[in-house]
């Protein structure tokens, strides 16, 4: 779960594994790609959306990576998998199949 940057906005990702994203206070959902694709986070600590499509490897099912977490320098994404490994890329992340760090 993640705030924008001036915290109007929230983004969830859902058990469906959907990137959901709400106008703060109201709680009405966002819909529109074009105003979501501007909105600058305040933190990154989602699995989906465009910015982290080159953290799923090739033969990735929905629920090998757990947890995201980009660093406040905002230049840099960590992942955790389900095979205990611990993940280093570049931020944002927009290419698929990009190489790792760690």
């Amino acid at each position: 779960m993640d705030f924008s940057a001036d915290s109007s906005y929230l983004q969830v990702s859902t058990g469906s594994y959907k990137r959901q994203v709400y106008e703060v206070p109201s709680g009405k959902q966002l819909v529109d790609q074009a105003v979501i694709d501007r909105i600058t986070w305040a933190t990154w600590t989602s699995v989906l959306g465009d910015e982290v499509i080159g953290i799923w490897s090739r033969h990735a099912e929905k629920a090998d990576v757990n947890c995201a977490c980009v660093s406040h320098s905002g230049i840099n994404l960590v992942t955790g998998d389900d095979f205990g490994m611990v993940k280093l890329f570049d931020f944002p992340c927009p290419e698929k199949f990009v190489r790792t760090w760690l």
